[in-house]
């Protein structure tokens, strides 16, 4: 008997798939590039499929997407303001004729469309490290159609996606490709971990040479540290954390530098849930940031990535950012192709 073992898979993590599926999707991902670049429509993959979008925060990228990605797959994405809806809430966190509870929004959803996608981080769950990342596999628990990722408080798979598409696109592979990950300094602490730390599992899990650089009080999950290290060691690449941003940047091949929140900004036991600390914390690190004279430090050829939107003259100066190292668009456009190879697995 021949089985889909695609079919109504949930995406909240990338490390709930192999590095053979990741392969696999970034293959699908590039053919359907390949025939929208051809002219050759794909409305035949889901048609008449639903998609239901749940957006706790605010986007451009995410939301228009994965709106786009269906449409152009076949199928319609319906978009859900948890504001304008009884907001969908945790056992414990609900609120009379305010909310409803997960458990019930994900089966009647289920009983209506063919995925749920989701995005929650930071005040909607009152900066408790994980809790809108337990929100998604609630969610997950209770649906009978895959929940999607659209970012949470520890894991952005689909950013990570477009991420290493364009790594591959730009350098031709992983193997020896010199990968920075980097804090850059912005005047805005509301920033969660979830980018940086997909951005660094994909490549170490595919074979890059990883190095992660932050200011000490920026550190990550221990978790996901300890599954880069495991990646690395399986997929023969290398993984390395660096406190010295200009002696991180030295010969790499991709650059990819942003912002995230120190540890301060949660609330304990991860930390100290002290939002005037955090920003302190922050503007100790202005120098962190990515112009011309610390590009030039890297390989000569390096690309610049940022997930966008970016904080130009903090994170990074308008010379990189529109310049012809940046493959900033190149990026975001991958967002569409990788969400669109994902949809079309999960939800035939």
């Amino acid at each position: 008997m021949i089985t889909n073992k695609w079919r109504g898979r949930d995406y909240l993590a990338e490390t709930d798939y192999s590095k053979e599926e990741i392969e696999t999707i970034i293959d699908v991902a590039y053919e359907l590039k390949r025939q929208r670049a051809m002219g050759q429509p794909h409305n035949n993959l889901l048609p008449g499929k639903t998609l239901f979008l749940i957006f706790y925060n605010q986007s451009l990228r995410t939301r228009n997407s994965f709106e786009a990605g269906m449409t152009q797959l076949g199928g319609h994405a319906h978009f859900l303001d948890p504001n304008k809806i009884y907001t969908p809430a945790m056992e414990g966190h609900e609120v009379a004729y305010t909310t409803e509870r997960v458990s019930d929004v994900a089966r009647t959803l289920s009983r209506m469309g063919d995925a749920i996608a989701i995005r929650c981080y930071g005040d909607p769950v009152q900066w408790r490290y994980g809790g809108a990342h337990e929100m998604l596999r609630e969610f997950a628990r209770w649906a009978d159609i895959p929940v999607l990722n659209m970012e949470d408080d520890i894991y952005h798979p689909f950013q990570g996606l477009a991420d290493i598409m364009t790594v591959k696109e730009k350098c031709g592979g992983f193997k020896g490709v010199k990968y920075l990950m980097s804090w850059a300094y912005s005047p805005s602490i509301d920033k969660p971990r979830a980018v940086p730390q997909s951005g660094i599992t994909y490549p170490t899990m595919l074979g890059c040479d990883v190095t992660l650089a932050h200011p000490p009080e920026m550190v990550m999950d221990p978790k996901i540290i300890q599954q880069c290290k495991d990646y690395a060691k399986a997929s023969g690449g290398k993984f390395r954390v660096e406190r010295n941003f200009k002696k991180a940047l030295k010969g790499q091949h991709v650059v990819y530098a942003k912002a995230w929140c120190p540890t301060a900004i949660y609330k304990p036991p991860i930390g100290q849930d002290d939002k005037k600390k955090a920003q302190q914390i922050f503007d100790k690190y202005k120098s962190w940031i990515v112009n011309e004279e610390n590009l030039a430090l890297a390989d000569k050829k390096a690309v610049y990535l940022h997930c966008l939107p970016c904080d130009r003259g903090y994170e990074v100066t308008d010379g990189v950012v529109d310049g012809p190292q940046s493959v900033v668009f190149d990026q975001a456009e991958n967002r569409l192709h990788g969400q669109k190879a994902v949809m079309n697995l999960v939800m035939r």
